[in-house]
């Protein structure tokens, strides 16, 4: 590795969207130095040169002992996205206070830029609501799912402190698709394959491929000017028109109707009950319901003008994130 060669320190590197940043970074000749707690989850990220620090976000002295001094960008990826209100104050803890501490150990240590991945949810979006830009008011704080409001919370804590003079950008993807997601809408995909999807939703959402949302990452940290929040969209598909590419591409027969608002969110509560009795996280939960029940618009170009952000079509990847979780052994035939 030259001398010369940037340094990139990465939170969630061992999560779905950090194993395509950890990727890309490698192919692109950074230096990478991840943060991570579970060393065996670090294992899957030997494949590129990477150094791996263990420690625990919410402990603010071993995160800022493990970032190296005046990084080039720190990447905090590392996020709860749990659905079920059981782990609520796991996520509390995660998404706000260990965002307090990523950027706390940024301004101890000099990083010359702090990229966070946010979401789209930190809008709070709402049925009836018009297109989002990066101009639109965000309710997350109003949000009946947790996520939504410790999304903003995150997010206020980055802007705070970027007016005082940390290098922040703030990107929000969309529902991201691809490569290395067992857990997300790799999930549905495996609902779909083993034959026990409860029904489609009558929502829709906009979808954005993990290879790009990490592309736009490492572009967000590259340019001086990247600055303030950055919307990350793609195709917008209902989610009848998600289901059935997935089937097509699984080889699996799927409903060819949603299932009524009412009846989805009757199986959610069902499924989350079935859950805390088991003390297993369901495939469906009442905050998931809410989230999948909307109908998601984004009219934005920014990251596109700014970042050369491009996302590809919605075949290309649910077909990527299939492919890989055969080969991963993730779906069993």
């Amino acid at each position: 590795m030259p001398s010369t060669a940037k340094h990139a320190f990465v939170t969630g590197a061992t999560g779905f969207l950090g194993c395509n940043l950890v990727e890309q970074l490698a192919e692109r000749g950074w230096k990478i130095t991840v943060a991570y707690r579970d060393p065996a989850r670090f294992e899957a990220l030997r494949r590129w040169d990477v150094a791996g620090v263990e420690c625990d976000l919410l402990d603010l002295g071993g995160l800022t002992a493990a970032l190296p001094e005046g990084v080039d960008a720190v990447f905090h990826l590392a996020a709860d996205l749990t659905m079920w209100a059981r782990y609520g104050s796991r996520q509390l803890r995660t998404n706000v206070d260990g965002t307090r501490n990523a950027v706390a150990a940024a301004e101890r240590k000099g990083a010359k830029r702090f990229v966070f991945a946010s979401s789209w949810n930190s809008w709070g979006y709402r049925a009836g609501d018009p297109p989002l830009t990066e101009d639109t008011p965000q309710r997350g704080n109003t949000s009946p799912v947790l996520y939504d409001r410790t999304k903003l919370a995150g997010e206020l804590i980055v802007k705070q402190a970027a007016a005082e003079g940390l290098p922040a950008v703030i990107l929000n993807p969309c529902h991201i698709v691809g490569r290395y997601d067992s857990r997300n809408w790799g999930r549905m995909i495996r609902m779909v394959h083993e034959r026990r999807l409860p029904g489609v939703p009558p929502g829709s959402g906009v979808f954005c491929h993990a290879e790009a949302v990490a592309a736009a990452h490492i572009a967000a940290a590259e340019s001086p000017e990247a600055a303030g929040n950055y919307l990350l969209p793609g195709p917008a598909a209902s989610y009848v028109e998600v289901i059935a590419l997935v089937g097509r591409v699984a080889g699996r027969k799927v409903p060819k109707r949603a299932l009524p608002a009412w009846l989805f969110r009757a199986v959610a509560h069902l499924q989350n009950a079935a859950g805390d009795l088991r003390g297993r996280e369901p495939d469906l939960t009442p905050q998931t319901a809410h989230i999948v029940l909307a109908h998601g618009r984004v009219a934005s170009d920014r990251a596109e003008k700014e970042l050369d952000y491009r996302s590809p079509d919605l075949e290309f990847m649910v077909r990527d994130c299939y492919d890989w979780m055969k080969r991963a052994g993730v779906l069993k035939d």
